[in-house]
């Protein structure tokens, strides 16, 4: 007697993934720098209503390789970097090359603060602070009766 076997809907997919990175992995070949793209970790948070916090860990990448922009309600947050190693022995000669780059974008609250935005980096932790403007308080609306004396 034969068993059921579980069916698996996204069996087909791993296969498709597969075939479709053989493609690419064989057109491009192995010639090409290696070119690095990648997004770190990163942590959104409120403090106390009062402000958002957005950490991102981004180890071996300095303040200088970050930028950070505040553009039509959203917080764009881009570093790059670009490492040359030249090495010169008696009769060999020996260059390195990397490159490493991410983007990470938030949409802000309309409570965001755009122009009071700062930030700190510290052992390799960016954070972003945006300070929210208090909402204003909800206004009571008297209704009025319809009755005629």
């Amino acid at each position: 007697m034969t068993g059921l076997m579980p069916w698996d809907p996204f069996s087909g997919l791993t296969s498709l993934h597969g075939q479709i990175d053989d493609m690419f992995n064989g057109m491009l070949g192995s010639s090409l720098p290696s070119l690095s793209s990648s997004s770190p970790a990163m942590d959104i948070y409120t403090e106390n209503d009062k402000s958002l916090v957005t950490e991102v860990h981004a180890p071996g990448f300095s303040k200088d390789d970050i930028d950070i922009n505040v553009r039509s309600g959203v917080l764009e947050i881009k570093g790059e970097k670009h490492q040359k190693d030249e090495s010169k022995a008696k009769r060999n000669y020996m260059r390195r090359d990397s490159y490493t780059s991410f983007y990470r974008s938030i949409a802000l609250p309309k409570t965001a603060d755009g122009e009071k935005v700062k930030a700190s980096f510290d052992d390799g932790i960016l954070k972003v602070t945006v300070p929210l403007k208090e909402l204003p308080a909800p206004r009571k609306i008297a209704i009025d009766s319809d009755k005629k004396k």
